[in-house]
Order: structure tokens, then sequence, then C-alpha cells
């Protein structure tokens, strides 16, 4: 049976790269990145709200066509408000697939730390306009603040699974996703 995953975590956690590497070792599993879709729409940065609504609707209904195909979806998103997991959560009570939660989680130093390195070294699209998001709305500075959000989420959603994530481990991590994943 079909599942969709979705792996929250705060910014430069690792979300992304778990869940390309997730759908590599898994045929025909769609890495549903929103960052992505949104990154589709025109001067998205202009209306970023605007934008961010649009691609995750959007996002709703390709993971949609993909689960009635018969295929998984792993979405790898930061959400530090319940609105976007509850409308995933919707999702797969109406087409009857599970839903798997799992948060990414390391200090909040190391977190702010790794997304700012990740800033500075990336020339990923993305990651740019991760950065220009983040400069708007208080740059490193509200980190923390994110951070906090989605330990809120998270208390908020006890099925959660956790993976601890330690900087450069990225087979480690992966193979605790797979792990948590099982159960």
């Amino acid at each position: 049976m079909p599942r969709l995953v979705l792996i929250n975590g705060a910014p430069g956690s690792g979300k992304s790269t778990l869940a390309r590497r997730y759908a590599q070792d898994h045929p025909l599993t769609l890495a549903l990145d929103i960052d992505r879709v949104r990154g589709m729409l025109g001067r998205w940065l202009d209306t970023p709200t605007e934008a961010g609504l649009l691609a995750r609707h959007m996002a709703i209904e390709m993971a949609r066509v993909h689960l009635c195909a018969g295929h998984d979806v792993i979405v790898p998103q930061f959400l530090g408000r319940l609105d976007f997991v509850e409308a995933l959560q919707r999702l797969c009570d109406e087409v009857k697939v599970d839903f798997v939660e799992v948060v990414l989680l390391s200090s909040p130093e190391e977190a702010a730390a790794r997304f700012v390195r990740r800033t500075d070294q990336s020339t990923s699209a993305e990651h740019r306009d991760a950065a220009t998001l983040l400069e708007r709305s208080g740059g490193p500075d509200a980190l923390p603040g994110i951070y906090r959000r989605l330990l809120a989420v998270v208390a908020a959603r006890p099925g959660t699974r956790t993976v601890v994530t330690v900087d450069g481990q990225v087979d480690q991590a992966y193979a605790d996703l797979l792990t948590r994943l099982s159960t």
C-alpha cells in the first residue's frame, strides 16, 4: 500500500537530501519538494505567502495523483504550523493510505549553524530563496523562533517519529530514517 511520508525539520536539517535519497532507492517514489514547486511560479518572491499557499495546494493534488496511482510520496518541508500537516493527513484519509510523520532534530544552535553554512556555500536557487525569506523575517536571529515553532508542531503530533541528525553524518541519518519508517 502506498504511503505519504512527511519529513519535517528546521531549514538546513537535511530534509531534501534524505527525501531525494529515499526516492532514488525506492522506484517511482515522488520526492515532492514544495520549495521547488513554489520556485516554478513566476516572481513568487514578490508575493511569497500567496505563492507558498498555491504551491501547497498544487502539491496536495500532485500527491493525490501519485498516491492513487499506487506510489509513495515523500514531502520534505519545514512546517512550523499545523495547517499543512493536517491537510496532508486529510489527503491520506481521503485516498486511504498511510501517513507517516518524521522530524529531523538536532540542537537549535546546530540547526542555525547548518542553515547559515548552507546559505554561504550553496549555489541552489532554493537555498538562495530560503535565505532571502529568512532575511525578510529577521535573518539568522529568527532561527530560534523557527525552531520553537517546529517543536510545537511535533508536540501537537504525538505520532511523529524522530531522527536525530548530526552534521556531516548523512548516511547515519538516512539509516535512522529507514529504521523509523519500518516501525
